[in-house]
Formats: structure tokens, sequence, C-alpha cells
């Protein structure tokens, strides 16, 4: 075999190795029971010490302090879920003490009596294009706005993002565009856990339901007396969930 042929059978298997590993990502990132451009789930406590500590107790997984949010007075810890998802812890921050609008989270934070998830989040590669589709179908929004946090090596990460003034409750993620100079989070927080299921009961199943529809999320809505958001995770002690 000639050397020129040698070297394009040697590149042609290198190229379907890199698409069997690329096809092999994808295919982990569709989990049944899982909305497809899930991003992460926010899980609400007043002391972050205390939600690593709960976190850990019952996946065997030690969250990673994230950083801090200037301005909006929180702070997070963070563990991944799988590929492009991750779990972010969010507390108060001890060392932000103002108040104002920019503040409410934080401020809703420190009244619960015991973690509980609050939000979610859902990614795209084209906010302004879903921002578009979200218009055109009579979806009222907040924003786009910029956001960055600066990690504890302090790199920074950015971000575009924007949320839906009826959110119902938070049964509605908000849609975050990573910056592409950024590291996805999933990808450098602690592992040993994985997403098996996310879903989302309300009053409002069938309004909800249909702006899911709307903005193409794969969304699993429940009729229920009140809201509620439901994730089934197994860490390395096992399957537990959250609600």
């Amino acid at each position: 075999m000639s050397s020129s042929i040698s070297r394009r059978w040697f590149l042609a298997l290198a190229g379907a190795a890199m698409i069997a590993r690329r096809g092999f990502v994808l295919a982990a990132e569709k989990v049944p029971g899982v909305p497809t451009d899930l991003d992460h789930i926010l899980f609400g406590v007043s002391d972050l010490d205390h939600g690593i500590a709960w976190m850990e107790e019952r996946s065997g997984v030690r969250a990673a302090f994230g950083g801090v949010h200037p301005g909006r007075g929180t702070r997070n810890a963070l563990l991944a879920l799988g590929p492009r998802r991750y779990l972010e812890i969010i507390a108060p921050d001890p060392a932000q003490t103002g108040q104002g609008p920019g503040q409410d989270m934080a401020e809703g934070l420190r009244t619960l009596q015991e973690p509980r998830l609050i939000n979610w989040a859902a990614h795209t590669n084209d906010l302004a294009a879903l921002v578009q589709k979200a218009t055109a179908s009579g979806i009222a929004i907040e924003g786009p706005r910029d956001g960055s946090r600066a990690r504890p090596d302090g790199k920074m990460l950015r971000w575009k993002s924007f949320s839906l003034k009826d959110n119902a409750g938070g049964a509605l993620p908000f849609f975050i565009e990573w910056s592409r100079d950024s590291v996805h989070p999933s990808n450098d927080s602690p592992s040993g856990c994985r997403l098996l299921q996310f879903s989302v009961e309300t009053p409002k199943a069938k309004d909800v339901a249909g702006v899911a529809g709307k903005l193409s999320l794969g969304l699993s809505v429940k009729s229920g007396s009140h809201m509620r958001l439901s994730a089934r995770i197994r860490g390395k002690k096992g399957e537990f969930e959250l609600n």
C-alpha cells in the first residue's frame, strides 16, 4: 500500500472515530423524560454551605463553589448532571447586603425553610432567533440581557438570556445562550450524577404545555393542584428525587 493511500486510510479512520465519538455524546444528551434543551436546574437554599452538604449527603458528590453574581445578591455551587446539563445550588451571598429589584431572588431565598427546586434554564445556540420566535407566537418576554460570573480561578463566564414575563411560577424556563469563549459549567463541575427525569406539575398544565410547544420544549407537563418541579437524579449513592 502506497504512503498516500495509507495516509488517506488513516484520515478516514480518524474521521470515522470522531463522528462515532460525537454521536455518542449527542445520544447521551437525549434522555427520555428530560427536555432535550434543558441546560440546568436551580436548587434554592437559604445557606450555600448547608445546601452543598445536603446535596452531598444524598448524591455522594460534593458540589464545587461556582462564584458570585454581583448586583444580584446570590452565589452558587455546581455539579454536573451529564453532557451539557448541570445542577446549580443557589443561595444568598452574605457579602452582598443591599436590597433592590435586582436582588428579588436573594430575598426570596433567605425565606426558604428547606431546599427546593425553584427554576430551570433551557439552552439555545441562537438566542436572537428564539426571541423572534417567541415574539411571533405572542409570548411576552423580558430581555435579552447580558450576564457574567467570575469563576474562582478568575476566568469569566459570559452568556445572554431572556425570560418569559409569565413563566407560570417557574414551570417554564428562562433561555440562555453561552458565549463561545466560555466553558460550559457541565464540562468542569464535579461529576458522578445523571439527570434521569424532569417534569412539571401545575394547575395551568394546558397553558404551560401550549407555550412549551410553541418554543419547541419537549417538556413533560402534568396537571396538579399546585406548581411543582420534579427531578430524578442518579448519584453515587443511588437514585433520589428533588422537588
